[in-house]
């Protein structure tokens, strides 16, 4: 009875070990593969397409290296918002309808457009003349988080992105990389497809001390150190490699040249003419009554560091000045140049700083682009693009169908497997 008791219970041990030879093994359960976005879209203001060249930044010479760079040119004019929106929607500035950081809108009299004026910028009524990557991309199932992106605080077609933040400027590097890794964590169910990330220290000590500056290198190489987390962050969860990352910026910068700057108050009387914005490109009417002074010093004389155009006869290739929002008169600064105001005006560039709004076409205008990820072949150098055409790579590696714009794929295409 003993020993038939021990062959039953050495039968039931056989079954329950896989080293009886007769009992197959059961399969390992394979892990799920890490999903993350699929597109991280990150901009740093102001980085200049050469300054990759300059051996300071690691961490984004290593994505260039590992993927696709260029130099790529911006839309006019070369300013902030206008081209931060071209880079979500595809679309050129005088089709998207922010054709300035400062602009007016004959339909919202009385209302200014400018960066420091909150409840503008806001307002769905100065983006909604285009629909941005997030209002497309949500429409088709992929949500978006936005930390942060120009037109990404305003309802826009009814749609806000799904994760957003009002812009804070004194957010910390470490913080925002901690945000967009947060996001990344979400459950499956809540996390996004897209993010966008934001750095703008490279620009504001650009403006302050000129490119080529000691304080422009320390920005840069703070902007990369945090680049660096982000990669880091992602090589913890075993997304790097598998996520797809676009870095860009916005425009270039060009150092000042003081003794290019023009003062309207030397070449017109204060009262004929309204100003709606001055800097690299200004824009203002003339009063009634004073056309054809404004037209004779303007236009006419052609005055010296600075070509002024009515909106009708801007040159056709910088595709602008059809929208409403565009001023009767535009007037472009020499590169390096500006055009200072009234008198009345008391602020001044700094002259040993730098500005961007140029002629896009100007090597100092010129912004950076780096692609890599799991669609992106490695160690490719693609020829100067416009920078329309980015919108057109966000949704190939989204999957989605994108809105109509301005830009092609055709560019790019070299950089994709």
């Amino acid at each position: 009875m003993l020993k038939r008791g021990l062959s039953v219970l050495a039968a039931l041990a056989c079954l329950s070990v896989a080293a009886c030879s007769h009992v197959p093994a059961a399969p390992p359960v394979a892990e799920a593969a890490p999903q993350g976005p699929r597109l991280i879209l990150i901009s740093i203001d102001g980085f200049r397409a050469d300054y990759l060249k300059e051996g300071i930044t690691p961490n984004l010479q290593a994505l260039a290296d590992g993927g696709a760079s260029a130099a790529m040119r911006p839309s006019f004019p070369s300013l902030t918002f206008p081209n931060h929106y071209t880079l979500v929607t595809g679309l050129r500035p005088d089709h998207h309808g922010v054709v300035n950081n400062t602009m007016r809108d004959p339909q919202k009299p009385g209302v200014t457009f400018k960066l420091s004026n909150k409840e503008a910028v806001a307002d769905e009524f100065w983006w909604d003349d285009a629909r941005p990557l997030w209002v497309t991309a949500q429409a088709q199932g992929v949500k978006v988080a936005t930390l942060f992106w120009p037109g990404s605080e305003a309802v826009n077609h009814g749609v806000r992105p799904a994760y957003w933040l009002p812009y804070d400027e004194a957010m910390p590097d470490e913080a925002r990389v901690k945000q967009v890794l947060d996001w990344i964590d979400l459950p499956a169910a809540d996390r996004p497809g897209a993010i966008t990330l934001y750095y703008s220290q490279v620009d504001h000590q650009g403006h302050d001390f000129g490119p080529g500056s000691p304080q422009v290198d320390a920005a840069r190489r703070e902007v990369d150190t945090s680049i660096g987390q982000l990669v880091n962050g992602l090589k913890a969860r075993g997304l790097y490699g598998k996520t797809n990352i676009i870095i860009v910026a916005d425009h270039g910068m060009a150092k000042h040249r003081p003794e290019t700057f023009v003062r309207l108050a030397d070449i017109l009387p204060e009262d004929s003419y309204d100003l709606v914005t001055g800097g690299q490109v200004a824009g203002l009417y003339a009063k009634p009554g004073h056309e054809a002074e404004v037209d004779q010093a303007l236009i006419t004389n052609k005055p010296a560091h600075m070509q002024c155009w009515h909106k009708a006869k801007i040159p056709a290739r910088f595709q602008y000045g059809h929208h409403r929002r565009v001023p009767e008169i535009t007037c472009l600064a020499d590169v390096g140049g500006y055009i200072i105001g009234p008198s009345t005006d008391n602020w001044m560039p700094k002259p040993e700083g730098g500005s961007h709004g140029y002629d896009p076409s100007a090597p100092e205008m010129q912004a950076l682009f780096i692609a890599n990820g799991p669609a992106i072949r490695p160690g490719v150098k693609l020829a100067p693009f416009d920078n329309v055409d980015v919108y057109s790579l966000e949704t190939k590696l989204l999957g989605i169908k994108g809105e109509q714009n301005d830009g092609k794929l055709g560019p790019l295409k070299p950089a994709l497997y």
